[in-house]
Formats: structure tokens, C-alpha cells, sequence
């Protein structure tokens, strides 16, 4: 047995049933180990997209996904998917190939120090130098990215060490275990939630890769609190919840900003600063914070909690709500002003549901987005002014069923990712929402679908142009640049590659289009225009909130 074999024994043993990437001359012995392997080797069109499919796998298993490339430019090109798994939250392990020890010493062609390179985006870079430390690192590897907050490792392997002999076998998984809160802390929450009058929850990632949906929903049932989600905290409670108060994190004011300018607590569970920073909604640092999560909270000047409770967050959120109910009765306590805000919330997303304006504006895009996917159906969002309106305006009714890349907020995360997610859930519908800039970042992978039998729809927001950027170009100076460019006739791309076709052309055609694409046996693309003019009307009005509710509620307090 040589070194690549055991790495490969070293991943079986580990669960890992697929790799994604691309075959290089530095990684042949281990693609010549998975011909005999459990694991299916997915054949990539680019090394960004293979560490992409590998990050979003990650995240909708809690286990690491595995991406795999050669050394150089192809090592170079996974990192950015490497990079959104580590800020994301998302348990991955990097393979690459490298050159031969006795080559690394001087000037070698396509060597880089890979080590050093994918240390800074990663939570441990490591390259295997002697075939029996192989057992060690695969599993410490794997170890390190699945521990919370999880993310990304990165392994390096060089070509003649994976072709050496090694002796050792697969080191047994370690046992898990839940890590509880301290009952001191506990006891502190309790009363501090108790005594507010406005508490507010923010709940973000990490509640979901714990776990605590329902026990998040069963204390804000019980103690008829408010709860708003991160980007990347959708469904976490349904939207449908009378305590739902959806997304926070557009960077502008929207209704709920009313909520957090007259909240006297807030509950954060599971959330992470790089989700949406504090100093958004906390710039003074003002605001008391209880902070409930399985790690320590980070330090920041608008994030100093008044009680942290470190441990497994859904026996937290039961603990506490024990304590609570005991501390006082729910049902005397005056409504938290936050939920007032939940039918203007609700009104403005309704108000789109018979809009038949076109190009279409994209909260009535999304709106009807919603009616054709069901409960447990999967959007993937790429990156762009589109991934804001659905952080707005899309709502779950279960964890990991709107995924959005929020930490490093990365281009061409779509098509990869719903590649991932039919692996995962070949019986859901997915939708990859893309813009048309990010579309032609990745969409070679369509092919790879195809190749899998994968189908998926690709819906495109087309502009003819880097939205996003205009958006904020706009805000800044008034008038945009750079940002527009061409566009090939995306049905003829669609087809030419094998796959179903559509265009857009008026309103009322997109919820039938969406169905019909829904049920190809082979992945399709949409051609959907979109107006963006909505994009400037929302800042305006942004500036304009006033937070009427607020007043009126003060007018009949005095």
C-alpha cells in the first residue's frame, strides 16, 4: 500500500463519498487509489467550481466536503472556494498535489509553497512528508473542520511522497460528545430575558448547524418573542411564525431596523459576527446582548454580551426557557414592540403578488419563487443585487433550504452549489438563483450536471450587468460605470449544451415556466429580464423610514 492508497483508506474511513475535482500529473496516484474506492470522483470542469460543490455539500451535511486539484494554477484556483467554506461556516478538506520533495528547494516549474498559501483561509494547512503521519493528519483534518465554528483544511500531498510505501491503517473516529452550559450562566440569561421589555432575537448560522430549530421555535412560542434571521439564518423558525420577523443584513434601514433602534435586549443565538456586523445594528455597542452559542463570542465594540452561554445551543435554549417560565409568567408581560412590525413587514412583501410590470421587478420574481418550491425544496443563491432581494424578500420554513454565501460572499457559488445539493437530495427541487455576471463564472458546470444526472432549474436575473455594483455606484455618485456588458443568447447556450431552454417574456409566464423547467429530467436555464430600477426606489425609501409604528406606539403610551 502506498501513501495515496491509505489517504483514500483515510477518507472511506472518514464517510466521505464523494471528491470533487480535476486529474493533474501531481495527483495521479490518488486518482488511481479511487478506482478501486466507495468514493465517487467527480470530474469538474474548473477547480473553483469542484471546491464550491465541495463547501455546499458541507454545509448541508454538517460533514466535510472534499475538493481535490493538482498543484499551481489549479491549486490557485480552488481557493476561493476554500476561502467561502472557512468564513461560511462550512466543514471542507482541500487536497492538492504538489511536486516532489527533492524539487522544492529550488526555482521548479509551477511549485508554490501551497502550506503557506492556504494557511490565512483556512483553519489548519498541512502537507503529509512521511507516508505514516498520513493516518494522523486525514484524521486531525477532518477533526478541525467539523469543530465549531467549522470550515476549511487544507492538505497537501507531495507526488513521490503519494507514491511511497506506508504501513499504518485509518485512525478510528473520535468519540462526540455535547459540550453543556454552565447552569451560572443559564441562570443569568434567564433573568436578564425576563426583565426586558423589548427583547429581540437575532439567530443566526449556528443555530442551524446545531441543531436547535425547534428549540428555538418552542421559546419563541412560549415567551412570544420576536425573531429575526441572519442571510445565512433562514428557516430556523418558519416564516409563517407568528413570531417571524425574517432577514436582517441588507447594509440599508428596512422595518425591522425599528425593531433593534427600540430593543432593551438582544438574544443572539448562534450567530456570527461576519454574518451581518454588530456595528449595523449596535454601532454605539449600546444595546445589552445575551450571546448563546457553542463558542465564545468574538470580541468586538458593538459585541461585548452582558452573559455569554457557551455549550450545545438547543439544550441551552430549553434550559433557559424553563428558568424563564419560572421567573414569570409569559402571558403578563406587555407585547415586545418588535412584533408590531410584522404586518408592515408582511404587507410589503405581499403587495407584489399580483404585480405584472415588466422587465419584472425582482420582489415579484421571488415572490412567486416561493409558491412554486415547496417546504423542503432548495434555493442557492449566487452573489449580486439578486441574492440581496432574496435575503429580503425569500422565506423558509425549514434550516438549510435558502442557502447564501454571506462570509466571503463569492461569485459563481450557484450552479456548483445546486450541483452539490441534488447529490445530497436527489428527490428535492433545486433552483440556483444567479445573475448573468455570475452565471458566466461558472457555468461550465452545467455540463458536469448534465454528465451526473443532476437536474436543477438555473434561473438568471438578466441585466446586462454587474447590478450590484451599480447599485452602489448609484448611492455613492449618482451615476454608474464599468458595469455593462454583453450577453450570448443564453436558450441557444442552454440547448447547444444539451439542456432545456426558456426565456421570459411577460409576467404571467414565469410561475408556468418554472414549473415546467421543474419537472425536466435534465438540468434547464431561464432567461428571466429584470428590472433593477427597484434597487434605487428601496434605497430612497430606506432613507425615508421613520418608523411610524414606533411613534404611534409612544402616542398611546403617553
Amino acid at each position: 500500500m502506498n501513501t495515496a492508497e491509505l489517504l483514500v483508506q483515510c477518507l472511506e474511513n472518514e464517510g466521505v463519498k464523494y471528491i470533487f475535482g480535476l486529474p493533474g500529473e501531481e495527483n495521479l496516484h490518488i486518482l488511481e487509489a479511487l478506482k478501486g474506492s466507495s468514493i465517487q470522483f467527480v470530474t469538474c470542469r474548473h477547480e473553483q467550481g469542484a471546491a464550491f460543490m465541495a463547501d455546499v455539500y458541507g454545509r448541508l451535511t454538517g460533514q466535510a466536503g472534499v475538493c481535490l486539484s493538482t498543484l499551481g494554477p489549479g491549486a490557485t484556483n480552488l481557493m476561493t472556494g476554500v476561502a467561502d467554506a472557512n468564513l461560511d461556516g462550512a466543514p471542507l478538506i482541500a487536497i492538492t498535489g504538489q511536486v516532489s520533495t527533492d524539487r522544492m528547494h529550488i526555482l521548479s516549474h509551477q511549485y508554490l509553497d501551497l502550506v503557506a498559501m492556504f494557511a490565512p483561509i483556512t483553519k489548519w494547512s498541512k502537507q503529509i512528508v512521511q507516508p505514516n503521519s498520513t493516518a494522523e493528519i486525514v484524521r486531525k483534518a477532518f477533526h478541525i473542520a467539523q469543530s465549531e465554528t467549522p470550515g476549511a483544511v487544507h492538505i497537501d500531498v507531495p507526488e513521490n511522497v503519494a507514491a511511497m510505501p506506508a504501513t499504518v491503517k485509518p485512525l478510528p473516529k473520535n468519540g462526540s460528545s455535547r459540550v453543556y452550559a454552565a447552569f451560572a450562566s443559564l441562570d443569568r440569561a434567564a433573568a436578564t430575558i425576563a426583565q426586558a421589555h423589548n427583547p429581540l432575537v437575532l439567530v443566526g448560522n449556528g443555530a442551524i448547524r446545531s441543531h436547535a430549530s425547534l428549540a428555538l421555535t418552542e421559546l419563541a412560542t412560549q415567551l412570544n418573542l420576536p425573531v429575526v434571521n441572519t442571510f445565512m439564518g433562514k428557516g430556523v423558525i418558519p416564516y409563517t411564525h407568528p413570531s417571524a420577523l425574517w432577514a436582517v443584513g441588507l447594509q440599508q434601514r428596512d422595518y425591522i431596523s425599528c425593531g433593534f433602534d427600540r430593543t432593551d435586549l438582544v438574544i443572539a443565538v448562534g450567530y456570527d459576527l461576519i454574518e451581518y456586523s454588530p456595528k449595523k445594528w449596535n454601532p454605539t455597542g449600546e444595546i445589552p446582548i445575551v450571546h448563546i452559542a457553542e463558542v465564545s463570542a468574538e470580541i468586538d465594540s458593538s459585541y461585548i454580551p452582558q452573559v455569554e452561554v457557551v455549550g450545545d445551543i438547543a439544550d441551552s435554549l430549553q434550559e433557559i426557557l424553563q428558568r424563564c417560565k419560572k421567573l414569570s409568567d409569559p402571558s403578563s408581560k406587555p407585547e415586545p414592540y418588535a412584533l408590531s412590525l410584522r404586518e408592515e413587514i408582511r404587507a410589503d412583501y405581499e403587495q407584489y403578488a399580483q404585480d405584472k410590470g415588466f422587465p419584472i421587478r425582482p420582489q415579484k420574481l421571488i415572490y412567486d419563487l416561493r409558491q412554486v418550491l415547496g417546504d423542503d425544496d432548495i434555493l442557492i443563491s449566487d452573489v449580486g443585487a439578486h441574492k440581496m432581494w432574496i435575503a429580503r424578500h425569500y422565506h423558509c420554513a425549514k434550516p438549510n433550504t435558502c442557502l447564501i454565501s454571506n462570509g466571503f460572499a463569492a461569485m459563481g457559488i450557484a450552479i456548483p452549489g445546486a450541483i452539490a445539493a441534488k447529490l445530497v437530495y436527489p428527490d428535492r427541487q433545486v433552483i440556483a438563483a444567479t445573475g448573468d455576471g455570475g452565471f458566466m463564472m461558472n457555468m461550465q458546470e452545467l455540463e458536469t450536471a448534465l454528465r451526473l444526472n443532476t437536474p436543477f432549474v438555473t434561473l438568471i436575473f438578466n441585466d446586462g450587468g454587474y447590478g450590484l455594483i451599480e447599485w452602489k455606484q448609484m448611492q455613492q455618485f449618482g451615476v454608474s460605470s464599468f458595469i455593462k456588458f454583453g450577453n450570448p443568447d443564453f436558450v441557444k447556450l442552454a440547448e447547444s449544451m444539451g439542456l432545456k431552454g426558456y426565456r421570459i417574456t411577460e409576467t404571467a409566464d414565469l410561475m408556468p415556466t418554472l414549473k415546467e423547467a421543474l419537472a425536466q429530467d435534465v438540468p434547464a436555464v431561464i432567461d428571466c429580464p429584470v428590472d433593477y430600477r427597484e434597487n434605487f426606489l428601496f434605497s430612497q425609501k430606506s432613507k425615508t423610514l421613520d418608523c411610524l409604528i414606533a411613534e404611534d406606539t409612544e402616542s398611546s403610551e403617553a
